[in-house]
C-alpha cells in the first residue's frame, strides 16, 4: 500500500527522477534517491513543509533536483525505473537513505553535516543527510 499518493504519471516522474539523479549508482542508488523524494512529501518540515505531492517535490524551487535541468531528465521512464518508483512509494526504505531528506555527490569525502543535518552515510557516489527525529518525525 502507497505510503504517498501517486498515480502513474507521478509514478513515472519519480522514476524519471530517480535515473536522472543516480542511475550511475545502479539499482540500489536510484531506490535511495526515491527514499528522498518520498521522505520529502511525507516530510511537512523543514524546507519541504509546503510539498504535499511528487509534482511539486521535483520541482521544488529553490532546493529542487539539478537534474530537472538537464535533457536526460526529459527522458520517457523505463519499465525497470517504473518498478523501483512503485517500490519506494508502496513504503519500501533502505539506509542510509531510509529517512533522508537531502543527498549530493562530493568531490571528495562526505561532510559530516549538510545544511545543519547530520550524515548518515554514503552509497557510491552520494551522500544522504537526515534530519532528528525532533525536527521532522513524520520520516520516522
Amino acid at each position: 500500500m502507497a505510503v504517498i499518493k501517486a498515480n502513474s504519471e507521478d509514478v513515472k516522474l519519480l522514476a524519471r527522477l530517480m535515473r536522472a539523479e543516480a542511475e550511475g549508482d545502479g539499482e540500489q542508488g536510484m531506490l535511495l534517491v526515491g527514499n528522498v523524494g518520498v521522505n520529502r512529501v511525507l516530510g511537512d518540515c523543514l524546507d519541504f513543509g509546503d510539498i504535499r505531492d511528487i509534482n511539486r517535490m521535483v520541482f521544488q524551487n529553490p532546493g529542487g533536483f539539478e537534474s530537472t535541468q538537464k535533457g536526460y531528465f526529459y527522458q520517457r521512464a523505463r519499465q525497470s525505473e517504473i518498478r523501483l518508483a512503485q517500490r519506494v512509494i508502496n513504503g519500501e526504505r533502505f539506509w542510509p537513505a531510509s529517512n533522508s531528506l537531502w543527498f549530493f555527490r562530493p568531490v571528495g569525502e562526505c561532510p559530516p553535516t549538510w545544511y545543519n543535518q547530520q550524515n548518515t552515510g554514503r552509497f557510491k557516489a552520494h551522500c544522504f543527510f537526515s534530519p532528528t527525529g525532533e525536527d521532522c518525525p513524520s520520516v520516522y
